[in-house]
Formats: structure tokens, C-alpha cells, sequence
């Protein structure tokens, strides 16, 4: 007999309401099909290609059913979870009576979003030790966001509702397919057809002709890497022709003449030879957006990928705030959340804040703890760095940095020096290949689920979560494989801390907490009676909107007839939003002094690489799925026909792909989606350095052809990695 079961899909950010086919499998619940649910209010039965491999996640041969450790002659042997938890806190103990708390660091990847409790718990754990060596994914994704914000300030109105906007700008953003930042995640493409049909004025910004860019009414197909020069000269025309909200920057905002001093060199000429786009298109992209009388500006990881991301997000901002692309008083609210403490936003600018120069310090160039997190790009060299404050064991919580980080010889390098490195994960990922212990860990279904962490993504940069005040939560709906022993990342943190007598303190913080309204839960984690994932998700919601018992009363899903209005600026508020942040500006002058037509004429490396996302993986999730990959396990180099044709290769031929840093097989595939002279690849492929013979079966590593130490970001640390100039050739 087959149970339909409604549960929450958590492999990204959309949280999809699905339904889950559960049988019984000799007396354990086994998930065979997943499909979209018709009866959730919010999705209405889209679901995605990921989210319906579930299943093939679940029970595909290469998973991880048991603990593994790393004997000395290098072998893995299985281990019990509760024994490899005494032996890590042991030597994790003795790293830090040796050489301090520093010692050892905590990584999450992406993955990790949509478990609050793992990371959190991580994270208490860590501080436990007295270590406050955490870091994300974030700072090697989209650290401008943050960035951007602590210099700009943010408008505790919120943006507009996309359903009623009547133009959007979408900067390197391909929501039908990543579900980012724009068009809600809750099945896009329908979204954005629905908004079309009644006159929304959609312009993309993309050097490919992505999904959402052939929907445009303008789209702007500019050189990767300029997008924060397409910027100023949109903000450029539209302060010279009066198109700015004057009301609004009177009232709001600072800086606004320096910044309109600033961008006046940007003229349509000058920035329509710089990206490669009609004068005439950027000028009608900048009057359409800035004439709608509802509008808003998104951008995503692409962009980020170049150099000045921090800037380019700022202009972002800029463009937003001149434009008062903002919901106002008396308005209603967007995302006013359900499993999320109540709020009322008010009409008006939250400060800028300290955005980095705080906290930890590295003890490379110069960085330190950000308004984004701690700098991943320099965790390799805090490893390979002797002397005082040397990182000598790393926990992993669902990442690869071997796929996933810049300079994979470094990245290897740091991973074999470690004295302990430990991952948590579900399959051999070629980091684990790497580890001292391999802990393996329950798949989406065999945990509780809700989505609540879909809301509180919003907090990370404008443009994602619900807009309205849906929730839903979901039981255990599938049993771990019989003879398994697999533990929540949570769980096995807490049992390390149990063992050495550590205490717990778990906090989930909501909000901008650089604003009174901003909510924090802290809760210790009692170590004589461990608490279940459901208790811990209880806490969190302890002060929801919508009251966690009352989620529960709706399997599906549901929306709540919730309307919060904007309320006036409070009497004493005097903050502004501030164009004019020394530090962008002076970026934006480096940028105006550049050589522009020099470096787009490099015959060394001629082409560009940039990267893509595929609509199957989810990062490195999902890469070893066959119904995913379809058989072919290898992440294609896409090239527009006409350069394959001149580089004498077709479909399916290999070709050697070498930056200034090193080089990568792949295997070419014709798309004239592309510009000219564009080499797009997906990230997150690829095995260990020497490996390279094995990418038909593995795939290309972008991370080989990227340094750390060279054109990387003086606040985040995150270097170029994407407008990487390559040579192709023929592979021999």
C-alpha cells in the first residue's frame, strides 16, 4: 500500500510544498515518488526536476549508510556515530589545549540553509570551544549583499510586491531556474507569465540569452564583468534627465549630489562601448525602469562572480533608493511573515552600519570578520599557515570545498594538512575522500521539515522568500535504510558537547540586528535531556507570527490572511540611505581608470569564462543521480557555435581550458545563447587535482583555474571567480 504523504521539499531555498509516495519496506516507511501537491495554496504542484529525485537522493547505491574513518594506511573502515563522536571531541579538546581555540574552524555550505538546527548547533559548539573560526558559503556566493547594505543602509519598508510591480530589472539573475533573488520561487516561470499578461515591463541583464532573458522587454547583453559600469550609466542618465524620485531623496537620502558627480563621466557612449550594448538600449532600459510607478532591481551570483561585487550591489542599491523602488507608508507589507516573529516595518532608513574591520582577524591580506561572514577565500591559507592561530581541524556541515572553493591545488593542499578534518555528508564527495571521518547523515525526508528557513533567507539580500504569510511543517515521512547509522548534524554536535561537559547555547536571530526590531532566540540546549529536531524547531517558532501547533493543523501548506501596513517614520528617526560611501565611490573611480579596451583584447587569453547554473544539480547535490544527469556525469563547456567552428571542434569533442592559474578538460557543447567569445561551465564538478583524466566521469573543476591571491575583493576576500580570461584548445 502507498501512502501520498505532503511534506517540504529542502534541497534550496523555495521550500516546495510536495507530496511524497511512501511504502512500506519491511517494516520502514520508504519514499518512492515525489511530485508536485495540487492542494498547496502557495505552489499549486510545481515542483522541479531536484525535488523529484528525491527519492533516487534517498535510495541510490552510492549513499552513505554508516560512519567512516580514515585508518593510517589510509583506508576507511566503518565506525559507530556515537563512537566517532567521543574520538572527534576528544582530539578536537586536545588541538585546542595545544594550540588554542583557534585551532579549529566550521564550514557550511549551502546545503545547510534549509536546516536551521545544524548549523546553528554548529555553531554554539564551536563558541563552546571558544573558537569563533565559522564560516559560509556566502562569502564565495553573494557577499555584496551584506556588504552593500552595511555601507547603503536599508529601507525597513521593503521592496514591492512583484505581483503588482510594473517593471523589474533582473541583473544576472535566472530565477526560473535557480528560484534567486526577482521573480518569486514559487513556480517562476508561471509567476512571470502571470505578471506579463497584465503589463509588467521585464528587463534582464545577462551576457546569455538566459530562460527569463528571452521574456524581457529589454534585454541588455552586455561583456560579463561590467555590470556595475551598466549601472552607473543607467543611474547617470536617469538623474540627468530628472527621472529620480525627488520626494524621496529629499527626504531619505544622503550623498545624492556626490553620487550624481560620480557617475556623470558613465555617459551612454562611453558605457555602451565599454559592455558591448546599444547606446540606445541601455537609455530605454533606464526610462522604462525608472518611469514605472511600482519597480524594483534584483541581481544574482553571476554578477557576483566578477570583480567588484560589493559595488556593483551598491549601485544596485542606488538605482533602488534614487528611484524609491520601496513600499511606502499605508502600503502593505511584503513577506510579513508567518513562522517568523511578528513586525511592523516603518517608512524609513535603517543606518549604515560597520561592515567589516571587527571581530576575527586573519592573518592574510588583511581581512577580517564581515557584515557576510568570516572570509572563506582565506580558510585554505589560515590551514597552510604555520605559526600562531594555525587552523588544524576543520568540520565540514554538508559542503565540498573541494568542488566548491577557489584554487582547488590550494584548497587540496590545505585539506591534506589538516591534523583533523571531518565532513558530514550523504555521499563520498570528493572532500570526503580527503577526511579523517566521514559522518554519514539522514536524507531531507527522514527529518523534520518546515519552511520556516525559506522566510528567513530574506535577511540575506532583497528578492527572496514568500511574499505572503505562508507557512508549512512537516513530519518524519521516511525511515533511515534498514542497517543504517545515520545521525542530524545537530545531533552529533550536541553529543560531542555532552561528552566534554560543554554547554550549549543555540541562537536564531531574525531580523537586521542593527534594528531594534530585530529578534533574537537564544536557548541553551540541556545537556541531561537531549531535546529532539522538533523541539528545537518548536523554540525556534516560540514567537512566530502564525503559532507553530497552528502550522501543523495545515499538512499542505497554507496562507494566512495576514496584511501588515508600513507605518510612518518614527518621530526621532534621522537616519538616511547614503549614496555617496567613500569606499564604493573610490572603487567606482578605479573602475572609470581601468583599460577596458586592453583587457578585451587579450590574445593570450581571448575568451571568458562565466558560470552557469544547471537546472538538475544543486551545487554538487544531485551530480551522481542518473535520472538527474541523464548518464552524462560531466559539466559541458558551452560556446557558441561560431566559436567552436573557429577552434575547429564540434559537440562532444574536448577541448583544454587555461587561465594565468592553471587548466581543465571539458567537453564542449554548442549554444548560441551565448556571446561571442564566452566559455560558460556549472561549478561544484570535478574530483581531486590529479584527476583531470577522469572528467567525463567527474567533470571540470573551474575552482583550478582561479587564485585566492590575485584580484580578489580587500573587504570579503573572495577573488575573481567568474570573467576569468581563458584560452581553449583542442585537446590533443
Amino acid at each position: 500500500m502507498t501512502d501520498v504523504v505532503p511534506t517540504v521539499c529542502r534541497l534550496c531555498i523555495a521550500h516546495c510544498g510536495v507530496l511524497a509516495h511512501v511504502e512500506d519496506d519491511a517494516g520502514r516507511r520508504k519514499v518512492t515518488k515525489v511530485t508536485g501537491d495540487p492542494d498547496n495554496p502557495l505552489f499549486k504542484g510545481y515542483s522541479c526536476p531536484k525535488g523529484r529525485a528525491l527519492p533516487e537522493l534517498h535510495n541510490h547505491e552510492g549513499r552513505l549508510l554508516t560512519s567512516l574513518k580514515r585508518n593510517p594506511p589510509g583506508e576507511f573502515k566503518t565506525v559507530a556515530s556515537s563512537e566517532a563522536a567521543i574520538e572527534i571531541a576528544d582530539q578536537l579538546q586536545s588541538l585546542v589545549e595545544e594550540h588554542g581555540p583557534r585551532s579549529v574552524a566550521v564550514y557550511v555550505g549551502t546545503p545547510n540553509v534549509a536546516y536551521p538546527a545544524g548549523a546553528s548547533v554548529g555553531n554554539a559548539f564551536l563558541r563552546a570551544l571558544g573558537s569563533s573560526m565559522f564560516f559560509t558559503s556566502n562569502t564565495i556566493d553573494q557577499p555584496g549583499k551584506q556588504i552593500a547594505m552595511a555601507v547603503h543602509g536599508k529601507w525597513l519598508g521593503g521592496e514591492p510586491n512583484f505581483d503588482d510591480a510594473d517593471a523589474w530589472l533582473l541583473l544576472g539573475s535566472n530565477p526560473i531556474i535557480s528560484k534567486s533573488a526577482g521573480i518569486p520561487g514559487q513556480n517562476p516561470a508561471q509567476k512571470l507569465k502571470e505578471a506579463q499578461a497584465r503589463g509588467l515591463q521585464l528587463i534582464v541583464v545577462d551576457p546569455r540569452v538566459s530562460d527569463v532573458a528571452r521574456k524581457a522587454a529589454v534585454h541588455l547583453q552586455l561583456r560579463p564583468g561590467e555590470d556595475h559600469v551598466l549601472l552607473a550609466g543607467m543611474l547617470n542618465i536617469i538623474i540627468q534627465e530628472q527621472l529620480y524620485d525627488k520626494e524621496f531623496v529629499r527626504e531619505n537620502v544622503s550623498g545624492f549630489d556626490q553620487l550624481a558627480k560620480e557617475v556623470k563621466a558613465f555617459t551612454p557612449g562611453y558605457v555602451a562601448e565599454r559592455t558591448d550594448v546599444p547606446e540606445q538600449d541601455i537609455v530605454r532600459a533606464a526610462r522604462m525602469f525608472a518611469s514605472a510607478a511600482i519597480k524594483h532591481a534584483n541581481s544574482g551570483t553571476g554578477p557576483s562572480f566578477s570583480m567588484y561585487c560589493n559595488l556593483k550591489e551598491y549601485l544596485l542599491m542606488c538605482l533602488n533608493t534614487i528611484c524609491g523602488a520601496y513600499v511606502r507608508e499605508g502600503q502593505k507589507a511584503t513577506r510579513p511573515n508567518a513562522m517568523l516573529p511578528s513586525y511592523v516595518p516603518h517608512a524609513q532608513a535603517l543606518a549604515p552600519f560597520k561592515g567589516w574591520g571587527y571581530g576575527e582577524k586573519m592573518r592574510v591580506r588583511g581581512l577580517t570578520d564581515t557584515a557576510a561572514g568570516m572570509p572563506t577565500a582565506a580558510l585554505a591559507d589560515e590551514i597552510l599557515l604555520e605559526g600562531e592561530g594555525q587552523v588544524k581541524a576543520l568540520i565540514c556541515i554538508g559542503g565540498n570545498p573541494m568542488a566548491a572553493w577557489p584554487d582547488q591545488a590550494k584548497t587540496q593542499a590545505a585539506m591534506e594538512a589538516l591534523d583533523l578534518l571531518v565532513c558530514f555528508d550523504v555521499e563520498m564527495s570528493s572532500t570526503a575522500r580527503l577526511a579523517d571521518y566521514v559522518i554519514a547523515c539522514k536524507q531531507t525526508l527522514e527529518t523534520p521539515g518546515m519552511s520556516q528557513s525559506g522566510e528567513n533567507i530574506k535577511y540575506f539580500g532583497s528578492g527572496i522568500g514568500f511574499q505572503d504569510a505562508y507557512g508549512q511543517y512537516s513530519d518524519i515521512v521516511a525511515d533511515p535504510p534498514h542497517g543504517s547509522d545515520l545521525v542530524e548534524e545537530w545531533s552529533f554536535f550536541y553529543d560531542m558537547a555532552k561528552h566534554l561537559n560543554k554547554e550549549l547555547f543555540f541562537a536564531a536571530v531574525f531580523g537586521f540586528a542593527k534594528y531594534k526590531e530585530a529578534d533574537m532566540v537564544v536557548m541553551p540546549l540541556p545537556l541531561d535531556k537531549k531535546p529532539s529536531t522538533a523541539d528545537i524547531y518548536a523554540q525556534i517558532c516560540a514567537s512566530s507570527r502564525i503559532p507553530l501547533e497552528e502550522v501543523k493543523r495545515y499538512p499542505h501548506g497554507k496562507i494566512w490572511d495576514v496584511e501588515v501596513r508600513v507605518a510612518d517614520k518614527e518621530p526621532d528617526c534621522e537616519a538616511r540611505l547614503d549614496c555617496a560611501n567613500d569606499t564604493m565611490l573610490a572603487q567606482l573611480a578605479e573602475v572609470f581608470a581601468e583599460d577596458f579596451r586592453q583587457s578585451w583584447n587579450d590574445s593570450t587569453f581571448p575568451f571568458r569564462y562565466i558560470p552557469r547554473r544547471h537546472n538538475n544539480f544543486m551545487n554538487s547535490a544531485g551530480r551522481s543521480i542518473k535520472k538527474l544527469s541523464g548518464g552524462r556525469r560531466w559539466n559541458p563547456a558551452w560556446m557558441h557555435p561560431e566559436d567552436l567552428a573557429a577552434l575547429g571542434v564540434q559537440n562532444g569533442d574536448s577541448v583544454r581550458i587555461s587561465s594565468l592559474h592553471g587548466s581543465i578538460p571539458a567537453i564542449v557543447e554548442a549554444d548560441n545563447s551565448l556571446r561571442r567569445g564566452l566559455v560558460a561551465l556549472s561549478h561544484a564538478f570535478g574530483g581531486l587535482v590529479d584527476e583531470d583524466d577522469r572528467y567525463l566521469e567527474q567533470g571540470s573543476n573551474v575552482g583550478k583555474l582561479l587564485s585566492t591571491e590575485v584580484d580578489y575583493d580587500p573587504i570579503t576576500g573572495m577573488p575573481r571567480m567568474g570573467n576569468i580570461p581563458v584560452a581553449i584548445h583542442p585537446a590533443s
